[in-house]
């Protein structure tokens, strides 16, 4: 068990929201088609505002809201799979934007399971040395989407959200245990973002469309319905609990179907499984701090539950931190 506390949580999201139905103009789909097979309804996507614009909007929100100045913050990671460029890091253009002058700052890219492979940084961090930080999920996943291919762009959405964290030495607060792991051998079955060998001394015959997603959707269905069951387990066993002592599951939100099912798998009720897929879509290294930050400011989750954070997704990664909140 490590003392830490999440501080403040914060989310921001473009204004710019898509329907199901805006959708038909670009593919052969429909609401039907799309809702009853994820549970999405809309997305939220960025018409000019970049991954490094919106985790601005969030760690300003964060700051202001705790009362915090940028100089207290020792380190600011950003969990993204999508960022503006390779360099700078996302999370170095937050922290000139925002004169947190004293933090060091670097990205993470663990795809959809990023903010989770974030927390264990942060454990890390804040056990050695380091008082104070901040970690920020946040995804402009339009730009990676083929409008035109139904199996992957109904799937997606924008957003940014992320936490401060501090030492917490009252054990009130604390991280309990966590369980990641990393299968490399499933990576083709959900790839994204590929960058060609390119120089005037090489070629690459790459087709160029795979710079958009593309999915293996039964694959990746089979991969997140039974490795997050398992680790789960897993990281309650570590921690020294039983799964019913979980008053509260954030998992990645990709698909009400899979949740559903991890639910099942779990023979847990699905009222402690909270979502919002069907208002974001797939947010990827945002999905679980939005979802968090939303039942924070609602009361869902109140200080001293026990929380189960997991995620899964490209890579193939899963990952689970067990909380006292």
């Amino acid at each position: 068990m490590t003392g830490i506390q999440i501080v403040q949580t914060a989310n921001a999201v473009p204004e710019r929201t898509v329907p199901n139905d805006e959708l038909n103009a670009y593919m052969e789909t429909s609401d039907e088609w799309i809702s009853s097979r994820t549970g999405i309804k809309q997305r939220h996507v960025a018409t000019g505002q970049t991954t490094s614009d919106l985790c601005t909007l969030v760690a300003q929100k964060l700051l202001a809201e705790a009362g915090w100045q940028a100089c207290d913050l020792d380190f600011i990671i950003v969990a993204t799979m999508s960022p503006d460029y390779m360099t700078p890091a996302t999370a170095a253009i937050v922290q000139g934007r925002i004169g947190a002058k004293n933090a060091f700052a670097f990205d993470l890219n663990a795809a959809c399971s990023g903010f989770i492979y974030g927390l264990k940084v942060v454990e890390g961090l804040l056990q050695v040395a380091d008082k104070r930080g901040m970690l920020i999920g946040g995804e402009v996943l339009s730009k990676l989407l083929d409008w035109h291919e139904r199996s992957t762009a109904v799937l997606f959405g924008d957003g940014a959200a992320g936490v401060l964290l501090e030492q917490n030495l009252t054990g009130s607060s604390a991280f309990l245990a966590t369980d990641l792991q990393t299968f490399g051998e499933l990576g083709e079955r959900l790839t994204a973002g590929y960058q060609p060998v390119n120089s005037v001394f090489a070629t690459d015959s790459t087709d160029p469309h795979q710079r958009y997603f593309e999915m293996d959707g039964r694959a990746v269905y089979k991969f997140a319905t039974h490795q997050v069951p398992e680790s789960i387990m897993r990281a309650v066993q570590k921690a020294g609990l039983l799964v019913q002592d979980i008053d509260y599951f954030i998992l990645h939100q990709a698909n009400q179907r899979i949740i559903d099912q991890i639910a099942k798998r779990l023979d847990q009720p699905s009222h402690k499984f909270l979502s919002n897929v069907a208002n974001f879509g797939n947010t990827s290294a945002a999905s679980i701090p939005i979802l968090l930050d939303e039942a924070i400011q609602r009361g869902t989750i109140q200080r001293g539950q026990t929380i189960a954070l997991s995620g899964f997704g490209g890579g193939l990664t899963v990952g689970t931190q067990i909380i006292k909140y």
